[in-house]
């Protein structure tokens, strides 16, 4: 088969890396069709930096142009799903980076819309190709830690200084990004959030600190605190404005614990389950005897490129998706849900209402500092990915 074709939509610094990838040949059975962005300055940077790549100033133009089979949708968060639509109805596979959209409303259409298309709809969680959050997973899955009783994410190293926020104007606004650090650093571990241990909360209480450390107007810190239907608890912490950061997943079932930080994988397995041994335990202070390990991690953690290369191996080869788009939208459910608790100043059952949460944030955006349709001449290139974990 063919080189399936693959536009990109939007050249900014995540769309023009994934451009850069594509047009070098590092994915196997895909070739950069062409490219698509609104902004002057794009066209300029792409002539440089993709020779002889078709350049659009919309994606109707490269959609209807004939140059492409598939498209990955980078844009600004908000177009995220009405690209993704648009793309599908032309009849292009797609794939969306993160976050599947700003409000789940309307991420629900595209998931609908991708259903009905039999087309490749993928999300880009390059998170979900770490060898350490796929053994996590597939411990949780073979019941090895048991049920499910707690987690715990500190993921605090996502350090944003003023100069950060400053550098743009729709930076951290509600009508620019549709939020802070749960809709721009955080979807990828709201997603392994529930993707590894393969349930979504019931309901949570979180509170959630707008413009609390940077003088921004969305959220800058969250804690957040959910009950799994299994009667399972957890937390989520994060912050924009904290040095030293932390990143550390904890998971603990009636069989085990799991510590995931630094890459490593720490599991500290019960010699029998814990309500096992509570029923036939006597002794006041008696505990369950344990093992400690340093998990062995195999494989490489191919990232962008690899959930590049998936969503082509999906369309020509048939290959299970590693991220499937409709899957986008349970990270979001979560973030908003995280505001949603802080707004309401109550806690939130999960599934809640959509549309509720649409006006609220739309209300928002109203009011917003960044006004859309101003463009900002930025710079086309390629951000450094490493810091996208």
């Amino acid at each position: 088969m063919s080189n399936v074709r693959i536009g990109v939509i939007g050249v900014g610094n995540m769309g023009a890396a994934h451009a850069k990838e594509l047009l070098a040949g590092h994915i196997q059975g895909a070739t950069l069709g062409a490219v698509c962005d609104g902004m002057a300055s794009k066209r300029d940077w792409a002539h440089e930096a993709l020779p002889n790549v078709p350049f659009f100033d919309t994606s109707e133009e490269m959609l209807s142009s004939g140059l492409v089979d598939a498209v990955i949708v980078a844009t600004p968060h908000y177009d995220h799903p009405e690209q993704a639509l648009r793309a599908l109805e032309a009849g292009k596979h797609v794939l969306v980076e993160k976050p599947a959209g700003v409000f789940t409303a309307k991420v629900r259409e595209v998931n609908e819309a991708a259903v009905q298309s039999n087309l490749v709809f993928s999300m880009m969680y390059n998170q979900r190709t770490n060898p350490v959050y796929l053994k996590l997973r597939d411990m949780i899955a073979a019941g090895e830690l048991g049920e499910v009783r707690r987690t715990n994410w500190i993921i605090t190293d996502w350090y944003r200084s003023q100069a950060y926020y400053d550098s743009a104007s729709w930076r951290a606004t509600w009508a620019g990004e549709g939020g802070g650090v749960l809709i721009n650093q955080c979807p990828h571990q709201l997603d392994l959030w529930q993707w590894t241990i393969g349930m979504m909360p019931a309901r949570m209480r979180a509170f959630c600190g707008f413009g609390s450390r940077r003088n921004i107007e969305t959220e800058d810190q969250v804690t957040a605190y959910v009950e799994y239907p299994n009667g399972g608890t957890g937390v989520f912490i994060t912050t924009t404005g904290e040095a030293a950061g932390t990143n550390r997943f904890e998971v603990s079932g009636d069989k085990g614990k799991v510590v995931i930080e630094n890459d490593t994988l720490t599991f500290w397995r019960l010699e029998e389950p814990e309500p096992a041994f509570n029923l036939r335990n006597t002794e006041p202070f008696g505990q369950p005897a344990y093992t400690k390990t340093d998990v062995p991690i195999e494989g490489e953690n191919p990232q962008h490129n690899g959930i590049i290369q998936n969503f082509a191996d999906a369309i020509n080869n048939g290959t299970p998706l590693v991220a499937p788009g409709e899957e986008g939208i349970n990270g979001l459910l979560i973030s908003n849900a995280m505001h949603l608790s802080t707004w309401r100043n109550d806690w939130v059952e999960l599934p809640f209402d959509e549309a509720h949460y649409e006006a609220e944030l739309r209300k928002r955006a109203a009011s917003s500092s960044f006004k859309p349709g101003v463009t900002e001449q930025a710079s086309a290139a390629p951000v450094d990915l490493k810091g996208t974990h």
